[in-house]
This record gives structure tokens, C-alpha cells and sequence, in this order.
């Protein structure tokens, strides 16, 4: 009797939940919406106050009393990242410059569903933008600033680091990380030829002194005589250039982050003495595969010299083709008694302006085939007297733009030459009669800024342009000697 009846329980419960099929609803739980903060990137000024306050819609609930706020900003160089709770977000941004990976974590607390919105800070500081300026006035060094709106941060270096600068300067170089280098040191190296007093690093953010310039090195040389310094196409932070006269690497066996990162180790061994008017030439094999070369000059055996990609020092054992020569040519591996003024090789028909002893300015034409390291070849084309010989002077300065058109100052001037057809053309842009202290093209060859005392002229120089003045910047200590845009 009590099987039979629990056989009918179960039957009527069974009806039960047949007949019950289907006649409930599945009611989700509702979900925050964050408005204008997914994948975007924040700007935060680095020493300001920092608040990210989204607007937060949460139905049927209250946002600030339901939700709880959890914000983890990735400090990516440190391996870690740090936590804070709360709505909004509100904190003195000191993490550096740089973008940062960050998440705003958002829980619900009546059933504790998460829910996370990635988006980026990038810290800045007011020099992330802007171009800085290296001058001399009156012998002293000086470092200026120039705002996007133009208006001018004078003698940059003392006002912020409480000293003065090295005297004779060089060059501005910018060491600057790519973006698969997140947070690494971006630098600014203010170069200067001073017997008594290092070249210096700057923090490329703040401008503020980081370390003289022998903290580049493993082993720091004797005496440090700067040439050039380069950086190297697409690796970042990566330089190379020449140091008493030897060329140096960079070295990219670490990480990005690490400290030796980039660092110079011994100079490349051999018996030359290389100019600073040196390339690295990037190109394809006869295979199709990426390769590199260095090509320069070596004063020593008035002679082009090559290194191979790992920079090991290759002389003159480049092969020899005078198929192409003219009459009017000459031996690569023996110029002769010349300085060389101005060269920026290139694979391909290549040219050098150099002073023979005899004071005459010659123009060099040759082609450079050494992508292929068992087939490389120089070809010697000609030599002939340069047609703006008499314009040059020992403070010429120089630039040649992708296609081999060559710019160059002679005082207050500044001249265009196509060495295809020897075309010289004077060009527009001038300032107040005053000397040419600078010069710098664009990668794409289209403008020219022209350094003098004071000033920094922007000129149109694309096709069909003359160098017309496009914009003028004032306001700079003394003469223009190199600039950074950033």
C-alpha cells in the first residue's frame, strides 16, 4: 500500500511539472553600462590630478551603491601593477610617460557578476609635444623649447637643471622607443665638442639632467670626440655613429627595458679613421632576403670603406667595376689628397663633394651594389668640378633628399642641386641677411628648416616649389645649430 502511494506522488508531481513546462521567464541580471571608456587612451599630465569619471547607467539599481570600482594600471617595465578602489578614479599621476595597459574592473555586488573595460593612460608632460631647440649665443650653449602654439621656453637647460651646458655644440639626437617598447627611456642626448666637460642625457620627458654621456658605453674611452650619431632605422632607441673617428653599435642582444640596452660596446676594430658622413644602407639580397651595410669614407686612406650588417670593418675588398666609368673617373680605393665635405651614400648612384689639395671642389659620382656580400661592387662614374664650388665655405651646410637633389647654405643663401642635369637654382626663403646655421629636410623631402641667429625658417621645397617661407618661428637664443621635433 505505501509503494502505491508513493507511485501516485510521483505521477501527480510528474503532471505537475509537465504541465508547468514552458510557463516561466528567465530573467537576466541587469548590466552596468560605461559610457566613452572602452579602448580609448587618457591623456594624464605627469604632476597633475588625474580623475576618469565615466558616466555609469545601471537599471533597476543604484551605480554608486551596487557597483564596486576597482581601477589596475599595468607598470609594464616594473613587472606589476597597481590597484585602486572607488569611483572615479582620482590620483596625482606620477607613473612616468608613456602608455599604460589599464583596466576598470566593475562588480556587482547583490550577485557578484564582474565585468572589465580596457582602456590606455598615456602620461605626458609639457614637453611630449613640441620641438626643442639646440643654440649658442655668445658661446654659451643654450636649449630652448618651442610650444605647438608656438610661443618659446628660453635657456631651458639652466632654468631646470641649474647648470650649464657643455660649450660647442654638435647635435640633438633623440632616443626614442618604439611602440612595442612600452615605457622605456626615452632620451634626449645633447652632443658637444668640450675638451673639459661630458656631453649630457636628458630624460626625454621632462628634460631633466639623467647622465653624462659616458654612461653610454661598457667601457668608456679615453677621450670621447663625437662625429655623428645616428639611430637605427625601425629599431628605436638603437644608435650608432662615429667616436674617434671608429664606428660604434648600439647593442640589441637584451631586452628593450634593460639598462645595456643600446649601449655602445668597443668601437669596430681596423686600421681607418671613418668621416661622420657615413650611412647604414639597408636593402635585398640576390635572394630577396633583408640586408645591411655600412658605406662611409676613411680619412686615413682617403679611400670609401665598407662594414658588413654586424659592423666588422671590410676596407676595400669591395669588387671593382669600371664598366660604367667615364673618363673623367677615379679609384675609390685611392681618391687622393682630398677632404671629404659632404656625403650621404645610398644604394644605387651615389655622390661626394670633396676639396682637393689644391683647394678645388670636386663632385663624385659613383654606384653602390653591396646588399650581396660575395657579389658586392662599387662602381666609379665620374669626377668633375662641382658647379656651386664657389659658393661652398668652410661653414656650408649640407643636405640631400631622397632622390638625390642636394641643398646646401653659403652665408645667408641657400642653394638646390641636381647633379642629373646640373641644375643650380638659388632659393627664396632668407632671413634678415643672416647666416644659415642649420639645415634639416624631411623624410619626405618636401620642406626645409633653415637654422639662423634667432629664428627657425620653415621652406616649401616639393615639386614645382622654390623655397618660399611657409612659417617662421622667433624667438630662439642665438644661432640655430640642431632641432628635434617631437
Amino acid at each position: 500500500m505505501k509503494q502505491i502511494l508513493i507511485f501516485t506522488v510521483a505521477i501527480l508531481l510528474f503532471g505537475a511539472c509537465k504541465k508547468d513546462l514552458g510557463n516561466y521567464e528567465y530573467n537576466p541580471p541587469s548590466e552596468p553600462t560605461i559610457y566613452n571608456l572602452k579602448d580609448t587612451t587618457i591623456n594624464a599630465v605627469v604632476g597633475d590630478t588625474l580623475t576618469i569619471n565615466p558616466k555609469v547607467t545601471f537599471p533597476d539599481a543604484d551605480p554608486l551603491k551596487d557597483l564596486k570600482f576597482e581601477w589596475e594600471i599595468e607598470i609594464q617595465e616594473e613587472l606589476r601593477s597597481i590597484k585602486i578602489s572607488g569611483y572615479p578614479l582620482k590620483m596625482l599621476y606620477n607613473l612616468g610617460t608613456g602608455v599604460r595597459r589599464t583596466k576598470l574592473h566593475v562588480t556587482d555586488q547583490r550577485n557578484g557578476l564582474k565585468y572589465t573595460i580596457p582602456f590606455k593612460i598615456n602620461g605626458t608632460t609639457q614637453f611630449t609635444t613640441g620641438t626643442i631647440v639646440l643654440s649658442v649665443d655668445n658661446g654659451v650653449t643654450k636649449l630652448s623649447f618651442i610650444r605647438p602654439d608656438k610661443s618659446v621656453i628660453s635657456n631651458l637647460y639652466e632654468g631646470l637643471n641649474g647648470k650649464v651646458l657643455p660649450i660647442n655644440p654638435l647635435q640633438l639626437y633623440h632616443s626614442k622607443p618604439l611602440p612595442y617598447q612600452p615605457n622605456n627611456k626615452e632620451e634626449i642626448w645633447v652632443l658637444c665638442d668640450d675638451p673639459a666637460k661630458e656631453s649630457v642625457i636628458l630624460d626625454g620627458s621632462t628634460l631633466l639632467y639623467r647622465n653624462p654621456f659616458s654612461t653610454q658605453f661598457f667601457k668608456t674611452p679615453s677621450s670621447i670626440n663625437i662625429g655623428r650619431i645616428e639611430g637605427i632605422q625601425d629599431m628605436g632607441i638603437v644608435a650608432h655613429g662615429t667616436i674617434n673617428n671608429k664606428l660604434y653599435r648600439g647593442i640589441m642582444s637584451t631586452a628593450p627595458f634593460v639598462p645595456d640596452y643600446g649601449k655602445f660596446a668597443n668601437s669596430q676594430d681596423g686600421d681607418y679613421l671613418l668621416s661622420p658622413d657615413y650611412a647604414l644602407i639597408f636593402g635585398q639580397n640576390n635572394t630577396g632576403q633583408s640586408s645591411s651595410f655600412y658605406f662611409g669614407f676613411d680619412t686615413k686612406a682617403k679611400a670609401f670603406v665598407s662594414f658588413d650588417s654586424g659592423g666588422e670593418y671590410r676596407g676595400t675588398d669591395y669588387v671593382l667595376d669600371n664598366s660604367i666609368s667615364q673618363p673623367n673617373s677615379f679609384d675609390p680605393r685611392n681618391i687622393g689628397p682630398v677632404q671629404l665635405l659632404y656625403m650621404k651614400p645610398a644604394s644605387g648612384i651615389s655622390y661626394a663633394f670633396v676639396k682637393d689639395a689644391a683647394g678645388n671642389i670636386q663632385e663624385l659620382s659613383f654606384r653602390i651594389a653591396m646588399e650581396n656580400y660575395a657579389t658586392r661592387t662599387l662602381s666609379p662614374i665620374y669626377k668633375r668640378s662641382f658647379k656651386g664650388s664657389s659658393l661652398v665655405n668652410p661653414e656650408t651646410k649640407w643636405q640631400r633628399s631622397a632622390v638625390s637633389v642636394f641643398y646646401f647654405s653659403s652665408n645667408d643663401k641657400i642653394y638646390r642641386y641636381n647633379p642629373v642635369n646640373e641644375d643650380l637654382v638659388l632659393l627664396e626663403g632668407t632671413y634678415n641677411g643672416k647666416k644659415v646655421t642649420m639645415l634639416k629636410l624631411s623624410a619626405d623631402g618636401t620642406q626645409l628648416r633653415a637654422g639662423y641667429e634667432g629664428a627657425i625658417l620653415t621652406l616649401d621645397v616639393s615639386v614645382g616649389k622654390n623655397g618660399n617661407i611657409t612659417q617662421t618661428q622667433t624667438g630662439i637664443q642665438g644661432s640655430v645649430i640642431d632641432q628635434v621635433i617631437k
